[in-house]
């Protein structure tokens, strides 16, 4: 047995206190039918630090999986080599994507073709953004499933069926009364009844969580994941990884067999197609999120969470600190050397203020919030897309894009901020209609005009261009040496928290990096300045 799967047997045993074996042998089956089948190549060592990431909904982008093909050449002229797909499994679209009624399948609608289907055309898609250097990475709930997937309606309708404990049923709704309501002003519990009995949810009501005390869910998953990576997927962005294992009298977050069931995909991913990108969404405090990382042997990317409000706090109090302390080692803690984190401005979500002080979190929602409609769970998030955040003025969008792609981490942009696109009402509004939620992260979302954004991105004057081009160089240079995804990171008091000013340092390659948070003109001592060749920028 090869030691991936000597691996495998010790953490199987390990979350099932030895019991199980039958669905430890299934497990192992599957995994080596796939290895026996699929002669996968490794990835490039760590190609996940150097990328940049586009993340977009496929429809949303350009209408289907046939436009992003057309699309292609546009992303690699911006310099995307790393395309982060937002839902597109089989799915009732009750919560954009991220409820899934066939994990094997992608969605019907998102191709036009009448002679291909639109598996077949996400086939073509992925050879088509290989042949041009971009990676591909797709959303995938792993706690909780549609209530439309076949796996919850035999369960829901028959106590008897072998897929009732898929899922979590009690004869009451006490059990787990620790673990809180996340989607606070949107739902009242995470217990919905059907019949005599109430299923648990961490989301919406149409979103029951599986049951990974159920060995069998745990296999059906790993084998899910298997089947898209020898499909050609380079990894996946793991949503909702802290609430998939539950255990009474917890909160039902972060629990040590949640890491457990994370080692073991790391395992069997790793064993079929080393390199494989497994992406932590964790909503949490950095030392809670660095514990996906392991021993590296868990995730091999998370998101930096904390990271995203703070710097929109730099800009409004023109002060370094917020980001120099949320990224001092007592606040990020050390990772491992093959981890890294993933950063970003905005994302298909909420401006999230959970991860920062009751203090922080009135000061940044009454500086940015500037129509009511944008409040998320009664003052807890944003929901803005980065332009109008920042009174659509391209001086401080292009500032926190020269920050995010300098700073640590692997940066994420978008669809749509890197021509600054706004808001989208009528986006929102139709969503509320054919869902019944007034969910404000709509407005966040909406369909690219690409007419629009053609003859923007023509016309030097417009908001788009003095956003893409600027954007464009700055990825070109981020990309053209490992110093910004690889090197060490070391800030700089240049005596004034006006100015954000650090190093990147790799080898004997240093980069000096200074940033004016302020609206104010900043003398800088040129003591400070003096070991450095650099070019100033307005």
């Amino acid at each position: 047995m090869s030691a991936a799967l000597v691996t495998i047997e010790k953490l199987w045993n390990e979350l099932y206190d030895g019991r199980h074996q039958e669905g430890l042998e299934a497990f192992v089956a599957g995994v080596e039918q796939f290895k026996g089948e699929y002669a996968l190549a490794p990835l490039p060592n760590e190609w996940y630090k150097d990328v940049v990431v586009y993340s977009a909904y496929v429809d949303l982008f350009n209408d289907s999986l046939e436009g992003l093909i057309e699309k292609l050449d546009y992303l690699e002229n911006l310099g995307v080599s790393c395309l982060w797909l937002l839902p597109i499994l089989e799915s009732p679209m009750k919560d954009a994507g991220f409820d899934i009624s066939d994990y094997t399948k992608v969605r019907d609608d998102l191709a036009v073709s009448k002679d291909r289907s639109s598996d077949q055309v996400f086939d073509d898609f992925v050879q088509e953004a290989h042949r041009r250097g971009i990676a591909i990475i797709f959303d995938i709930a792993l706690n909780h499933s549609s209530i439309e997937h076949p796996w919850f309606q035999s369960s829901r309708d028959d106590k008897s069926s072998p897929y009732r404990d898929y899922y979590i049923w009690s004869d009451t709704d006490d059990l787990y009364r620790e673990a809180r309501v996340i989607f606070k002003g949107m739902m009242d519990s995470n217990w919905t009844r059907h019949g005599d009995q109430f299923y648990f949810h961490r989301f919406f009501d149409i979103q029951p969580d599986l049951n990974y005390h159920n060995p069998n869910v745990l296999v059906e998953m790993t084998m899910i994941l298997l089947g898209w990576l020898a499909r050609g997927v380079d990894g996946f962005r793991a949503d909702a990884v802290p609430y998939l294992w539950k255990e009474a009298g917890t909160n039902c977050e972060n629990l040590p067999k949640t890491h457990i069931v994370v080692k073991i995909l790391r395992a069997a991913t790793d064993y079929l197609r080393p390199g494989t990108v497994l992406v932590a969404e964790a909503n949490q405090p950095p030392q809670e999120v660095a514990a996906y990382f392991g021993d590296g042997d868990e995730c091999s990317a998370a998101y930096h969470f904390p990271l995203m409000p703070r710097m929109y706090k730099a800009i409004a109090q023109a002060d370094r600190r917020a980001i120099t302390d949320t990224l001092s080692a007592d606040f990020t803690p050390p990772i491992p050397a093959s981890c890294q984190w993933f950063t970003f401005l905005r994302c298909h979500d909420e401006l999230t203020l959970e991860m920062v002080t009751p203090e922080e979190r009135k000061l940044i929602y009454d500086y940015y919030v500037r129509d009511p409609l944008w409040d998320f769970r009664r003052g807890e998030g944003i929901s803005s897309r980065l332009a109008p955040l920042l009174g659509n003025d391209p001086r401080r969008v292009n500032l926190l894009n020269a920050i995010l792609l300098t700073l640590i981490g692997t940066p994420i942009i978008y669809y749509g901020d890197e021509v600054a696109k706004g808001n989208d009402r009528a986006y929102y509004d139709q969503r509320v209609a054919e869902t019944g939620y007034p969910d404000s992260r709509n407005l966040a979302r909406g369909p690219m005009d690409w007419d629009v954004i053609e003859s923007d991105l023509a016309n030097s004057a417009s908001l788009a261009s003095q956003v893409f081009f600027p954007l464009k160089a700055l990825i070109a240079r981020r990309r053209s040496s490992q110093t910004f995804s690889r090197g060490q990171l070391d800030f700089v008091d240049v005596g004034d928290n006006r100015v954000l000013a650090f190093t990147r340092t790799l080898g004997a390659d240093q980069v000096l990096i200074m940033a004016n948070l302020s609206d104010q003109t900043v003398n800088v001592a040129a003591a400070e300045l003096a070991p450095f060749d650099f070019t100033i920028r307005p």
